[in-house]
């Protein structure tokens, strides 16, 4: 029965792959968003200050693609503790209902679901690997 066997599916890997990458893309450009946002309408901070700010997660979202690009085991941990880091951060700010829902669809869902995906086609390149 081989049902259980693990067997080499290509087309899944990269599709895996691609959709982490969308995931991951979706969730910075509302990180990239939200941190200019909040500097320059709530905090009142000029617009290229807050363009400055934001070019920070910019940053961080081309790093962890890149790194995903070569090392998606890695790149799943780093969003998985990113998504980790604001659920503290929202504990520690206390955030109310409407600013846990925002982060929790735009931000937490992206990064865990682009985390397992990058798992999952890392785990799939293995299979793939030992098949050969």
């Amino acid at each position: 029965m081989e049902v259980l066997a693990r067997t080499c599916n290509t087309e899944r890997m990269n599709a895996e792959r691609i959709f982490a990458r969308i995931m991951l893309i979706i969730g910075g450009l509302f990180w990239i968003a939200a941190a200019w946002g909040a500097q320059w309408a709530y905090i009142g901070a000029p617009f290229t200050k807050a363009l400055g700010y934001a070019l920070i997660f910019a940053v961080g979202v081309a790093v962890v693609f890149i790194i995903g690009l070569f090392y998606e085991n890695l790149a799943a941990m780093l969003l998985t503790a990113g998504a980790i880091a604001v659920v503290v951060w929202g504990i520690v700010a206390g955030w109310g209902t409407g600013v846990w829902a925002t982060m929790f669809f735009f931000a937490i869902v992206p990064m865990l679901v682009s985390a397992a995906l990058y798992a999952l086609a890392a785990q799939m390149q293995r299979t793939c690997e030992i098949g050969e």
